[in-house]
């Protein structure tokens, strides 16, 4: 029962303080220069705001659809019907090509808590009955549900499946005691994009601000500022994500042998220093809420770099008249190596309920898993959804190369691919949105606006309010 509470509990953190996302779409994309114009979910990894879950034995219980008789008839339960539905479409059509009598019977939830709260409800009951062959699961919460569930789910070894087509950092989500557990599905590979046409009002190129120190661009940052009254970058600051990307661009965590590494932490204080010193100088715009970050500062034009999951780019895409005028690259650093973070991110997990394990590993393996239909799969996914491939291979398709006109021809989703290959794998705790909360709080107090508190203090006092909450 202490797992079931402890589940319900944390899905309320992540519903009342998540807004980042790897997003929706607004409407289907003629090809992959305008295959993103999708419009990002929020929650977790899905910009859709959802109800937090009631108390223990009351919440939610949606209706996963459950399984097909038909031998040849896979069922599926995901949410958000312009992004990922549209991938499994395009995954199920190609796998006709393999096996033509093939269905795949969709069932659109309204978000990743429904799926979530289905888990927890079949395995209080001991009857997963209720569950589709195929769940969509976030990447952050998968290993706490798999450790606490263990029997809710089928592992794909034996699958077929290329596991060294697809990054480390994708992986070790859905890796639990050295099995593999779920077929990676979008790319949440962090990009960093700027206004290439206000940096040359500045002084400067996409050159100068890739591969740089943070005190680097920090100065070019208030420079833009002076001249231009432009941030050179924002973020919803009530599901701040930046401390968590900042620090995996160096390649570490904000945990450690799962407790949570801050206090002493060297490099963890001169990141947040770097955050406070950008909000304190005009250069980091730390917005109030989703819409203010989106509607506001981006497509309001306030800024001139935008830096998060690559589901980000339908948000810039947005404003027309700035076609043409940007670029992509990776993220600065405290020692000016360029670096690489993801934030967002779900993949398929084959549950208790499926009869057809084998059906179920060879259609993941064959779509999404880098098997002979996973260009098909990703390509439409790209045009229809503007969803990512994880799979390196899909990744080399022409699609992928084709230049996107809005990023002055740079051919972004190839290079995002790339990139997503070298974003490192850092350690992950259940309390993940629990300590973002906490740290969004010492970085308020920290800033002049909120105070000028003391940094160091303010850490602490994270640190401990993390603690509390993990020995409860």
């Amino acid at each position: 029962m202490k797992k079931k509470v402890l589940a319900v509990l944390l899905a309320g953190v992540m519903t009342a303080g998540m807004l980042a996302g790897c997003g929706g779409a607004a409407a289907p994309a003629a090809d992959a220069g305008d295959a993103a114009q999708a419009t990002e979910e929020a929650a977790g990894d899905e910009a859709v705001a959802e109800e937090a879950p009631e108390a223990e034995g009351e919440e939610a219980a949606a209706d996963l659809g459950g399984v097909s008789e038909d031998p040849n008839t896979l069922t599926v339960a995901a949410w958000d019907a312009n992004f990922n539905i549209p991938a499994l479409e395009a995954a199920a059509e190609a796998f006709k090509t393999k096996n033509p009598d093939f269905k795949l019977e969709i069932n659109t939830v309204s978000g990743s808590q429904d799926v979530e709260n289905a888990v927890t409800n079949a395995a209080s009951a001991g009857d997963y009955s209720t569950l589709p062959d195929i769940v969509l699961f976030q990447d952050h919460y998968i290993q706490q549900y798999v450790t606490n569930y263990p029997d809710a789910w089928q592992d794909l070894e034996g699958a077929g499946i290329n596991w060294d087509d697809f990054g480390a950092e994708k992986l070790s989500y859905s890796t639990i005691e050295g099995k593999h557990y779920g077929a990676p599905v979008d790319n949440g590979t962090a990009i960093f994009a700027y206004r290439t046409d206000i940096l040359e009002e500045c002084g400067y190129t996409i050159d100068d601000v890739t591969g740089i120190t943070w005190d680097k661009w920090l100065e070019i940052g208030r420079t833009v500022k002076e001249k231009t009254g432009k941030y050179l970058l924002s973020m919803d600051h009530s599901g701040d994500d930046l401390p968590y990307m900042f620090m995996q661009a160096e390649g570490l965590s904000q945990w450690k042998d799962g407790k949570p590494d801050l206090v002493g932490n060297e490099t963890y204080q001169k990141i947040l220093q770097v955050i406070v010193d950008g909000a304190n100088d005009g250069v980091i715009l730390l917005c109030n809420s989703w819409s203010e970050y989106t509607d506001e500062s981006i497509v309001g034009d306030q800024v001139a770099g935008v830096m998060n999951g690559n589901w980000i780019i339908p948000t810039i895409k947005q404003v027309e008249e700035n076609k043409g005028k940007w670029a992509l690259t990776t993220i600065p650093t405290l020692s000016g190596a360029e670096g690489y973070a993801a934030n967002g991110g779900s993949s398929l997990y084959i549950t208790a309920n499926c009869a057809k394990a084998d059906l179920a590993k060879e259609f993941l393996a064959y779509t999404f898993g880098g098997g002979e239909g996973s260009m098909e799969t990703y390509d439409n996914a790209l045009k229809n959804g503007g969803v990512i491939t994880c799979c390196i291979s899909a990744g080399k398709s022409s699609v992928y190369q084709e230049p996107d006109e809005y990023f002055n021809g740079q051919p972004i989703y190839a290079d995002i691919v790339e990139m997503g290959a070298h974003v490192p794998v850092v350690e992950q705790n259940d309390f993940h949105y629990n300590l973002r909360t906490a740290i969004g709080t010492a970085i308020t107090n920290a800033t002049t606006a909120g105070g000028g508190a003391d940094l160091a203090t303010e850490i602490q006092t994270a640190q401990d309010d993390i603690d509390r909450q993990m020995s409860l």
